[in-house]
């Protein structure tokens, strides 16, 4: 019987289908493709011609700007369509983009949707679909920089993934939804420069995973919750511009990562606590624009370092600490518009400083002021 030998074309032939059947990438699902065009239909970008690549005539998985799929299932995946960006198309326009229109409820359709970015636009007017929040594989919420209305979906705690809330500088409104607290994977909230009312949840500690927590320049009133002080990943907290009040709670100067507390131009009282200034973590303190009272702790040691500490615009009271002068490192210092008295201590950091620093209060002299005591 004749040996059959497998040919060397035969062979290679055999290699090429395995890897094509590997590689194959399935195309964009048709009913995804029907929710990008309708997605699209209710926007208007002039500038860039981002939605030239959108053609109803070419796979939604190959080539649509801003579109990435799933390469087994063909499903889109994520949306990133971002305002300014340093993205080729944006480089050779030389401009920043403009789009316009509303979000459409179809988008709610691309059920494997992970990441929705469309940002910093400046035009896009709505509200946020209430749909969105059935889009259970959601990592990633981001409409910041836009002119958005309505209110935070009453039931975005459905959004268990959820690791990126970004609905910054809109025109939103409403109180924070109570859902909200519920979401355990989320890393990033920011929520500033809208018109969002109410207090603050009590229970907004829940969020253990969050690092950053920017809520400034809304209309937040209330004080500031004790559940807070278990969150022990936050990094950054701000609150400013806010109609916060009551006092100051000592657990603050306490938390292990918080490294950046901006406070200001709330109605914020009591004395400032010990352990805020103590803390060696702290890089950027701002205090200013409250109503704080007494006298600043003295308390600074060879271990404070602070990129920025504003105590400004308060009714602080007494002597500039002597401590601070041990300070390892301030940056920028502003003890302005206070009610301090006293000789302003020689050495670092009052050394670099300029005179508006220790301006408008009661009795200081010496250093920058050129105030004779």
């Amino acid at each position: 019987m004749r040996k059959l030998v497998a040919s060397p074309f035969s062979s290679l032939l055999v290699v090429v289908l395995i890897i094509s059947a590997i590689t194959v990438v399935r195309c964009c699902s048709p009913k995804d493709q029907t929710a990008l065009n309708a997605f699209k239909s209710s926007l208007s970008e002039p500038n860039l011609g981002i939605f030239n690549t959108w053609s109803e005539n070419t796979d939604c998985c190959k080539g649509w700007y801003g579109i990435s799929c799933d390469p087994d299932s063909g499903r889109v995946t994520d949306i990133s369509l971002r305002g300014e960006s340093e993205d080729a198309i944006f480089q050779k326009a030389g401009r920043s983009g403009y789009m316009s229109g509303s979000i459409d409820p179809a988008v709610c359709d691309l059920t494997a949707l992970t990441s929705f970015v469309l940002a910093d636009w400046k035009g896009i007017t709505g509200e946020i679909p209430p749909c969105v929040t059935s889009l259970a594989s959601l990592r990633i919420l981001d409409l910041a920089g836009n002119r958005i209305t309505g209110e935070i979906p009453a039931e975005i705690g459905k959004l268990s993934k959820l690791t990126v809330l970004n609905l910054a500088e809109n025109q939103m409104s409403g109180e924070i939804p109570a859902s909200l607290t519920s979401l355990s994977e989320l890393k990033h909230l920011e929520l500033t420069e809208n018109g969002i009312t109410g207090v603050i949840p009590a229970d907004f500690g829940s969020l253990k995973m969050l690092s950053r927590a920017l809520l400034g320049r809304n209309e937040l009133t209330g004080s500031i919750p004790d559940s807070i002080s278990g969150m022990q990943r936050l990094a950054d907290l701000d609150l400013s511009r806010n109609h916060i009040e009551g006092p100051l709670p000592e657990w603050v100067g306490n938390m292990k990562v918080l490294s950046l507390l901006n406070l200001d131009c709330n109605s914020l009282t009591g004395p400032i606590p010990a352990s805020l200034l103590s803390n060696s973590g702290f890089g950027v303190l701002n205090l200013s624009r409250n109503a704080f009272e007494g006298s600043i702790p003295d308390v600074f040691g060879s271990t404070t370092y602070f990129v920025s500490l504003d105590l400004s615009h308060n009714s602080l009271s007494g002597r500039i600490p002597d401590s601070l002068s041990s300070a390892k490192f301030v940056g920028h210092l502003d003890i302005s518009h206070n009610k301090l008295c006293g000789r302003i201590p020689t050495g670092s950091p009052f050394d670099h400083l300029e005179a508006t620093s220790f301006s408008d209060n009661q009795c200081l002299c010496g250093g920058p002021l050129m105030k004779s005591c």
